[in-house]
């Protein structure tokens, strides 16, 4: 019975890595749905201009950061299935305050509010797939899991940007991100998780349980690189149509990042399992500040949908290798705190990024943000050979 036990734990896709799998395609499927074409709604909505947009944009993703650490702390401290259902739920009723808000004000407010349980429930739910992985597969599951971003990242805005050209109703895009992520927090609810010993001889208030401290290079690094993304995600679509005269060519290029993604995860997961964590990453940062510079650099639709494909080639190596490094950092009881702390250096720099990119954008122009955005990028790259590469391979504990 043992043997059969150990055997059925070795599996990749058991039943509960398949649901918070599924979970997280439908937290990202909705986040996904709207986070495009947001800039393009408060524009035609309120008169925002491209400060403004990146202003209230940006607060989402900074609140993010603040709940992250504690989110961390949270799924390390107590049950992580009950933390799992609280965040996820909030997360899915804030959709509807999306519905209410009738002002620039009381969007800004629910806006940022959203962003506390986004954060804290993809903390849980990347941890809690994380548990249920088999030692000898958690490597490669790390990066199949982030497969469910990417798929998700690839549909709704296609999807979103369809709708809407039928329909001419944001309110409809509002209502189906709700119902999505409510479908993810009902397969969450059917969870089946062992009972694990919780901490108790740590000390219940002290940094590193809240950020993990060996990882500071590491995190430095990947905030310049998140930065890039903040900086073209968040102004794709407006930037398309305004500059390029691309009308719905965020929908291609989200999915065409997605496609690149996927492929470099396909290869990545397995190179990852051989334990080439540094390589992965060394190539993934190479080949998404190519992407970047490409975007910034041709402003015509070559420029445009290249370098999408190429960004996610990148990153889709880069992702997983960060996430590992961290967690091989890590021992076993600071799981969800070692999770945490690379989703917190991703949130500061994409945060960072939609804020200063917005400014730039509106005093300078798009291509001098992103230009911007491709050197902070290679501030990212030097930090990583200079320091932290070496600092990782010095004090990793797997």
């Amino acid at each position: 019975m043992k043997d059969l036990g150990t055997a059925k734990l070795e599996k990749l896709w058991n039943s509960n890595y398949l649901k918070v799998w599924i979970a997280n395609f439908m937290i990202f499927f909705s986040f996904m749905l709207l986070t495009p074409l947001l800039p393009l709604y408060l524009k035609e909505t309120f008169a925002a201009d491209k400060q403004t947009i990146g202003l209230v944009l940006s607060g989402y993703t900074l609140l993010a950061l603040l709940i992250r650490p504690f989110g961390g702390f949270f799924v390390d401290s107590f049950p992580r299935k009950k933390v799992l259902l609280i965040c996820y739920g909030l997360f899915t009723i804030f959709f509807g305050g999306y519905l209410a808000a009738g002002s620039l004000l009381l969007f800004t407010l629910v806006r940022t509010l959203h962003g506390a349980p986004f954060g804290a429930s993809t903390v849980a739910n990347s941890t809690v797939a994380i548990d249920v992985l088999h030692p000898t597969r958690r490597a490669e599951g790390i990066g199949y899991y982030g497969l469910s971003n990417n798929i998700a990242s690839a549909i709704a805005p296609a999807l979103a940007i369809y709708l809407l050209n039928i329909t001419h109703n944001y309110n409809l895009l509002f209502w189906l991100a709700f119902l999505t992520s409510a479908i993810g927090l009902g397969i969450n609810a059917t969870l089946k998780l062992n009972p694990r010993e919780l901490i108790k001889d740590k000390p219940k208030i002290s940094l590193d349980r809240f950020f993990l401290l060996k990882g500071w290079s590491e995190g430095l690094s990947m905030m310049c690189l998140s930065f890039s993304y903040g900086v073209t995600a968040t102004y794709v679509a407006i930037y398309g149509k305004e500059t390029l005269n691309i009308s719905g060519g965020s929908a291609v290029f989200f999915m065409l990042l997605s496609v690149g993604l996927i492929l470099s995860r396909l290869v990545g997961s397995r190179t990852l399992r051989q334990g080439k964590i540094t390589q992965n990453a060394s190539v993934g940062i190479l080949i998404s500040l190519c992407g970047y510079l490409m975007f910034a650099l041709l402003q015509n639709p070559i420029g445009y949908y290249g370098s999408a494909f190429i960004v996610g080639l990148g990153n889709g190596h880069m992702w997983p290798a960060y996430q590992t490094m961290f967690l091989n950092l890590a021992p076993h009881t600071q799981r969800g705190t070692a999770n945490s702390s690379i989703l917190i250096s991703w949130d500061i720099g994409v945060g960072l990024g939609t804020l200063i990119g917005g400014a730039i954008a509106e005093h300078c122009g798009y291509q001098q943000a992103f230009i911007a955005s491709a050197l902070v990028n290679l501030i990212g790259i030097i930090i990583f050979f200079g320091y932290a590469k070496n600092d990782f391979l010095k004090n990793k504990l797997r």
